[in-house]
């Protein structure tokens, strides 16, 4: 994985709007699910990416380090040859002077070739440095990012287990509702008070013939009282 993709897979993951996907998503708790997983794979390639980066700046680093001290080495090589050579020649002994004058030279030759790799090493760690920074920040981001998916889908799991309870209770409300005890013993007790008004009738009713039996029987003792007063007229 470049590090141009690396940066543009990580601006493009710490700029995405999660409240717009949501609004945009049929299951926006399947969503967060996927979104979830995607980030986690998404970030442990980037945490194997900024430690490859992290680890080839430590290696320029090493081997700027390695260069600069090089170079200080071969200065001092350089500095004990040329301050040899000037002993040697300060006791007449010329011709052993210039081989430590050479010897100076060949030194401060690597000590420029050094100087010279480390200043040429030293803008690829200015670069990598700064490319280290802005893998680590958008690292992250991203787990913030992360984070905040997975609180989203918590919260949005407990609304909808709310959401379900409510309608759930609601349904169980509408049913008592519908099949509501006390229209049922509304019911029983016109029932009964219907009985009660047909044991009534019956009771007038039957009232109303006894009644008719005693008239009955007081016009049958009218008749006989006739009978036996007519009876004791013709008798005299």
């Amino acid at each position: 994985m470049t590090k141009q993709t690396i940066l543009g897979r990580v601006a493009q993951l710490t700029k995405a709007n999660v409240n717009a996907l949501l609004d945009q998503a049929e299951d926006p708790q399947r969503m967060l699910d996927q979104l979830i997983r995607e980030y986690a794979s998404n970030i442990g390639e980037a945490e194997q990416a900024v430690a490859s980066t992290i680890g080839n700046l430590r290696l320029l680093e090493q081997d700027h380090q390695e260069d600069v001290e090089a170079a200080r080495e071969w200065g001092e090589k350089a500095r004990a040859a040329s301050g040899k050579a000037d002993e040697l020649r300060a006791s007449d002994r010329t011709g052993l002077a210039d081989k430590f004058d050479n010897l100076a030279k060949v030194a401060l030759e690597r000590q420029l070739r050094s100087e010279k790799e480390a200043r040429t090493a030293e803008p690829a760690i200015a670069a990598q440095t700064e490319v280290v920074g802005t893998l680590k920040d958008g690292l992250e981001r991203m787990k913030a990012k992360l984070a905040e998916l997975r609180t989203r889908r918590d919260e949005l799991v407990a609304r909808s287990a709310s959401a379900q309870a409510r309608t759930r209770m609601l349904d169980a409300v509408k049913s008592v509702d519908v099949l509501d005890p006390t229209s049922e013993l509304s019911r029983f007790e016109d029932k009964v008070r219907r009985e009660e008004a047909k044991a009534l009738g019956k009771q007038e009713l039957a009232a109303s013939s006894l009644d008719a039996q005693f008239e009955q029987l007081d016009s049958l003792g009218d008749r006989a009282e006739i009978e036996a007063r007519l009876a004791a007229l013709k008798a005299a």
